[in-house]
């Protein structure tokens, strides 16, 4: 019975996330509700912003702020559906100065807590799903196919495993 309760591990063993590389990272809304926007062409993809709702537009908000809240972070390509957020994080600290406000190293778990938190103070409670979805992207091909995919997202929005 205890091995039904335990949750699959979701990282990689043994994986420094706070390695220098890029990542696909997708956060869900809790219950998969339609919280972020509309269905479909109706949400936002990088500099396209249409129909947001309040909770999309904090989340949009706060994806350009994890740049300035850690120097080596950048979100390289994202986009708000109505019940998830996919986006390519990437890592690169190359001798660097850690942060500005922590004194940690950015791993892709703290930098996701950060996001998820901010955005949860801002909105009043809590709209996200437990945990995260990980892939360490590991080449250009792969990089390319997680690229490709965040901008279709939109137009397969009726097809993609999130739609409800």
């Amino acid at each position: 019975m205890d091995e039904l309760l335990r949750r699959k591990p979701n990282r990689l063993k043994d994986y420094d996330y706070s390695r220098n590389g890029c990542y696909f990272v997708t956060i869900c809304v809790k219950g998969r509700q339609k919280l972020l926007g509309n269905v479909g062409a109706n949400c936002v993809r990088q500099g396209i912003h249409q129909n947001l709702s309040a909770q999309g537009k904090i989340i949009e908000k706060e994806i350009g702020i994890l740049s300035e809240t850690y120097d080596s972070v950048n979100v390289d390509k994202y986009v708000i559906m109505p019940n998830h957020i996919h986006m390519i994080i990437i890592i690169n600290v190359n001798g660097q100065e850690v942060s500005r406000r922590t004194q940690f190293a950015p791993t892709v778990s703290r930098i996701i807590k950060q996001f998820k938190g901010s955005i949860t103070k801002k909105i009043g409670s809590s709209i996200w799903q437990r945990s995260f979805h990980d892939h360490i992207i590991r080449n250009e091909a792969d990089y390319q196919r997680i690229w490709l995919y965040i901008d279709m997202n939109i137009v397969k929005w009726e097809e993609d495993c999130y739609y409800v």
